[in-house]
């Protein structure tokens, strides 16, 4: 079931008190039994094995920082996650955290929360307000970094070649800010190189099945397909699948390079069928609980957190799988 937050305005604070797990303090706002902090979190969804270590990790550092959290599923839908956090403010809960869906539209429920007196952090994915007052701090990776880091190492491996090269590319969810930026960043790289060309440029939402599906798409509207670019590595990993099945090899008649670096994607790096790939890192949990318990305590954080992040090769893939965490 996605809502585990719902509440009952029938019964009063007292039922709200009991769905939330928490209890009104002196102050008005929600603690645990213990007094704990309270952390309302609203995720994406699940769409792909990025999101399920994000969400390991912030469970996981939530419960050995003794946070007390309250987490919630958007299913990938903003209305989903506006009502999560309308749920959170209603809950008092002390601290509320989401990485957004799209970039635009949030405006007013951060309005609300603020007004409230409750704290808001962005994780993973930025949003586009003007007004930076109605959130604490965003922490997450340079979205148009990882796509300037792919395009810089695709303008290397065609350097000094002749001959226009086809690249296709899996774009993320529309309108979200992984999509947009690395998008951006990947175009704008390889502009010193005029033989690269996109030629195809698609939304696969950032699942795996969505990635078959488009990649089938592109193998079937494009006579040459030099270069696959896909915004993560389930929709790279998708694409794979319908490169061979239409008798090609990848990472050999197609160059694959994708974003991510989870467990899934460095196998078939490693294995040669993806060619590199620029790390995001889904571990961002202890960096939020940290920051969490920062902004409760009235302690200045920084308005923009990244984390730190590399890159991989077949090789690099390969001496790192072994201790992997995700």
């Amino acid at each position: 079931m996605r809502r585990t937050l719902s509440v009952a305005v029938l019964g009063g604070l007292l039922a709200v008190s009991a769905l939330a797990g928490c209890s009104k303090d002196d102050g008005g706002t929600a603690s645990g039994d213990d007094g704990q902090i309270v952390l309302g979190f609203s995720q994406v969804g699940a769409e792909s094995g990025w999101r399920t270590a994000n969400t390991e990790s912030i469970k996981a550092s939530a419960a050995a920082a003794g946070i007390k959290l309250q987490f919630s599923d958007a299913q990938g839908k903003q209305e989903n996650q506006i009502s999560d956090i309308r749920g959170f403010i209603t809950q008092k809960v002390d601290v509320i955290a989401f990485s957004p869906v799209v970039t635009s539209g949030w405006d007013a429920v951060l309005k609300e929360a603020k007004d409230a007196g409750i704290p808001v952090i962005l994780t993973d994915r930025a949003v586009d307000s003007t007004d930076t007052s109605l959130y604490e701090s965003f922490i997450g990776s340079d979205f148009k970094v990882e796509g300037t880091k792919a395009g810089e190492w695709l303008v290397k491996q065609f350097e000094g070649k002749t001959g226009d090269v086809n690249i296709v590319e899996l774009q993320g969810t529309t309108g979200s800010a992984p999509a947009i930026d690395r998008q951006t960043g990947f175009a704008d790289a390889i502009k010193v190189n005029p033989n690269l060309k996109i030629v195809k440029s698609q939304t696969g939402d950032f699942k795996r099945a969505d990635g078959k599906t488009v990649m089938e798409t592109f193998l079937q509207s494009v006579p040459k397909i030099d270069v696959l670019y896909a915004h993560n590595d389930d929709m790279g990993l998708g694409a794979i699948e319908a490169i061979k099945a239409a008798g090609k090899t990848p990472g050999k008649d197609i160059q694959i390079i994708t974003v991510d670096a989870v467990k899934d994607g460095m196998t078939a790096l490693a294995a040669g069928e993806i060619n590199f790939i620029v790390e995001c890192s889904p571990l961002l949990g202890d960096q939020l609980m940290e920051t969490v318990k920062a902004v409760k305590a009235g302690t200045p954080v920084e308005k923009r957190i990244l984390t730190k992040e590399g890159t991989f090769t077949q090789e690099e893939a390969k001496a790192a799988l072994p201790t992997r965490k995700y």
